[in-house]
């Protein structure tokens, strides 16, 4: 393995990442394992657990359900989180809007099944990935099912993407938009590949009138996000990939592209407690820098890949000019998936668990992909250390000869 310099995060960022890990509860009291496994669900820090105790201990109530004091402290409390997630994406615009849902599974649905319908035409295009998360791919094949039973057709293109990067392939793009492209469903960060997506490229073709809808779960609360910068007219998250709790998440609209963004059907009772996790979270992430969290698991992704890739029998999927620690082409951010030659991935995953190591094997919901298709993903996030990554490599290592 390259030796580290002394300008490299790992050494630069050291105490300030010691200070962080000490922020997370499970951690801590549990010293020898190590939870590499935070693209699945992100481990919570305490500012969330208190703010989470505190609220359901003093002011819990409903929505919109009462005028007494509890409830409207949890009425303007909810209010508030919506204007934190638009500051948190360094929005200021009033024409946008946060809306709450159970996920970025939902939120994908929900603008397909509640908005994109009024944007849709018959012989209209819309363009998707489909070797994504398969959330980001169903809800747009489910609309197109849904708009022919009313004689309403569209074409769904596929998005085109690098087979040697899997990045999306910005240069084949232009070849499938025309003047019937009315719609464009993006990544952000690769849940497999660990990939910058680049968004900003696909702004460059389609132009500055289409509409694109970003999955945002691999990059809302693992860096920073800025909805200027992209361009884009939703972000879609989840709470418990961005260090919050299950069962909540929100779709992020701009609102200037087509018609206004509403949920569609009764909303009923918001998960509340969830809402307030989503604002401590933001606030906690404040705190600790997003730069300083994207720098972090980016240089460990670094010094995995660069061990990784010293290995016969390990093949790492996503770009091959990204593995070694002195390339300098774009890096994983935080999201390391491989494959051993010899040893199938579950067996891998259980090899790993047996050492202390929580990793995911196994297809990783990802579209076109079946559970025969299996590979271990690492996900990296601020509490995760370089002694982990040693130990991880150190068992790989064992196995080389087998």
């Amino acid at each position: 393995m390259s030796t580290l310099t002394h300008s490299s995060p790992l050494d630069r960022l050291r105490d300030w990442q010691l200070a962080v890990r000490e922020d997370f509860p499970i951690l801590t009291a549990n010293p020898g394992l190590a939870y590499l496994d935070s693209a699945a669900t992100a481990q919570k820090p305490r500012a969330v657990l208190d703010a989470v105790t505190e609220f359901l201990s003093t002011t819990n109530a409903n929505v919109g359900r009462g005028s007494y004091p509890w409830a409207n402290s949890t009425g303007a409390r909810v209010a508030a989180v919506r204007e934190r997630i638009k500051r948190a994406l360094g929005d200021d615009d009033l024409e946008s809007s946060v809306e709450f849902v159970s996920g970025t599974s939902h939120g994908l649905r929900s603008v397909a099944m509640d908005w994109l319908p009024g944007l849709l035409t018959d012989g209209d295009e819309i363009i998707v990935p489909f070797g994504d998360h398969q959330a980001n791919l169903t809800p747009w094949l489910e609309v197109r099912d849904a708009l022919a039973k009313q004689g309403v057709r569209i074409a769904v293109r596929a998005m085109p993407v690098d087979p040697l990067s899997g990045d999306y392939d910005h240069r084949a793009l232009p070849a499938i938009v025309n003047e019937r492209t009315k719609f464009v469903a993006a990544t952000h960060v690769h849940h497999v590949y660990g990939a910058n997506m680049n968004v900003h490229r696909i702004r460059a073709v389609v132009g500055p009138d289409v509409p694109i809808c970003l999955d945002a779960a691999q990059s809302v609360g693992h860096g920073p996000v800025s909805v200027a910068d992209l361009d884009v007219d939703f972000v879609v998250f989840s709470g418990h990939k961005m260090l919050a709790l299950t069962g909540v998440g929100a779709v992020w609209a701009r609102n200037k592209r087509g018609p206004r963004f509403e949920l569609g059907g009764w909303a009923g009772t918001p998960n509340t407690a969830g809402i307030v996790s989503l604002q401590a979270a933001f606030d906690w992430l404040d705190t600790v820098g997003p730069a300083n969290i994207r720098e972090w698991t980016t240089a460990l992704g670094v010094r995995l890949t660069d061990g990784l890739s010293r290995m016969a029998d390990v093949s790492v999927l996503g770009c091959q000019q990204s593995l070694t620690a002195e390339s300098e082409v774009q890096r994983r951010e935080g999201i390391v998936t491989f494959r051993h030659r010899k040893v199938r991935s579950d067996d891998l995953g259980f090899v790993l668990a047996d050492e202390g190591i929580m990793v995911r094997a196994d297809s990783h919901c990802q579209a076109g992909r079946d559970n025969t298709d299996r590979a271990v993903r690492v996900s990296l996030h601020a509490y995760n250390t370089p002694d982990e990554i040693d130990r991880l490599l150190a068992v790989l290592r064992r196995c080389e000869g087998i």
